[in-house]
């Protein structure tokens, strides 16, 4: 019989802890989130919803919620850094949905996290919760916080990101690997870039050692974009965060397309170290479980980062409506790690793809990119809770 009242606390309330939360609840099994921080802000300025997540979401009834807050791109077009030339495009908005059966969608974080704590209940979410000690009890679990407060639950989930407390509980492993890329983001309203092209659009411009990606999100009347360097070779320090000056921001993209470069200029002065994750061995130790971030975070080049979480929210979900928890964690560790280890191998080699610089290696991925259609299918057409439900 389905174990119905499994107390499950996750430590974590981004967008993967919330929506294990809401997907739990939803099948009758009480679930607390804990999180660190005093009120929940945006992390972020805004994520890209592709099939497979906004499927999920729509199951966990936010599809009205979603279309209110949300844009649809047009079209999906990659571009020459100098020129503007396209070089290959994909028809998005009905199309899209009508193909993979769920829209595309730009949302700011923070809309889509305010949704989903709503969708939970103010009675399942505690803020104010940094975890600090984590321990086995002679029935499941305590949680011990940094002001002194304590829990006790039959399964841990963390769901607390790259910096994830809860996996030190797990294994040993620091899976993080930097990239030798570093990013630094805004949002711009689109009359302040009058040479970008078709601002509707999600968009790759791809260059000699950089990148641009931008969507529209919300109205329409923002563009989110991340802009990707091959700098610094090294990351000096330990803060992943670092200052940067105007100059510093521009100055890779000189000689690129106007519409770049008004693009860039609006930019927060601060890049981010990209890091990705070597595939762990463990992503479960008795009753303590990781997802999202936490057990295999990915370069952010298929947008696939959020999307991955809400899979795995969605599939942890339906194994534990079904089974015992020693039964379905090491069916979810199954049915997840080979999926997130392609995506995750996927994005790296996006990485070095976008950045090429002009000659035949480029032309011979521009021609590649006409088959983008097959890439978008097996990374979003897959349905995480169908496939967790056809599993046994």
């Amino acid at each position: 019989m389905p174990r119905r009242s499994t107390p499950v606390a996750i430590v974590g309330a981004g967008i993967g802890g919330l929506t294990l939360a809401v997907a739990l609840r939803r099948r009758g099994i009480a679930a607390t989130v804990y999180e660190q921080v005093l009120e929940l802000r945006e992390v972020g300025a805004a994520v890209a919803l592709s099939a497979n997540g906004t499927r999920v979401l729509h199951s966990l009834g936010l599809r009205d919620r979603l279309a209110a807050c949300s844009a649809v791109p047009t079209e999906l077009v990659y571009r020459d850094w100098r020129t503007g030339d396209r070089v290959v495009s994909y028809r998005v908005g009905d199309d899209y949905a009508a193909r993979f059966g769920a829209p595309y969608y730009g949302v700011h974080r923070a809309d889509l996290q305010i949704a989903l704590a709503e969708a939970c209940g103010e009675d399942a979410l505690r803020l104010d919760h940094r975890l600090v000690d984590l321990s086995a009890k002679a029935e499941g679990y305590e949680l011990v916080f940094a002001h002194g407060a304590t829990a006790h639950a039959d399964l841990v989930v963390g769901a607390d990101g790259v910096h994830s407390a809860v996996r030190r509980w797990v294994t040993e492993d620091d899976p993080a690997v930097y990239s030798g890329t570093s990013g630094f983001r805004g949002l711009v309203p689109v009359g302040s870039i009058p040479s970008v092209p078709d601002p509707g659009a999600l968009q790759f411009w791809m260059g000699p050692g950089a990148h641009l990606l931008h969507y529209p999100i919300g109205d329409g009347s923002l563009v989110n974009f991340l802009a990707v360097v091959d700098e610094p070779a090294q990351w000096p320090g330990s803060s992943w965060v670092q200052d940067i000056s105007p100059d510093q921001l521009c100055a890779p993209f000189d000689g690129w397309h106007p519409g770049v470069r008004e693009v860039v200029a609006t930019g927060l002065h601060k890049r981010w170290a990209l890091f990705g994750q070597r595939p762990l061995q463990r992503w479960h130790r008795d009753g303590v479980v990781l997802l999202g971030d936490a057990v295999h975070a990915m370069l952010p080049h298929h947008g696939q980062g959020a999307n991955q979480t809400i899979e795995d929210a969605a599939t942890l979900a339906s194994l534990l409506h079904r089974y015992e928890p020693h039964q379905a964690l090491p069916r979810y560790e199954s049915l997840r790690r080979a999926r997130t280890r392609s995506v995750q191998r996927s994005s790296w080699v996006a990485s070095e793809l976008l950045h090429l610089p002009d000659g035949p290696d480029a032309e011979a991925r521009d021609e590649r990119l006409a088959a983008i259609h097959e890439t978008l299918q097996w990374i979003h057409g897959h349905d995480a809770e169908a496939v967790a439900e056809a599993s046994g």
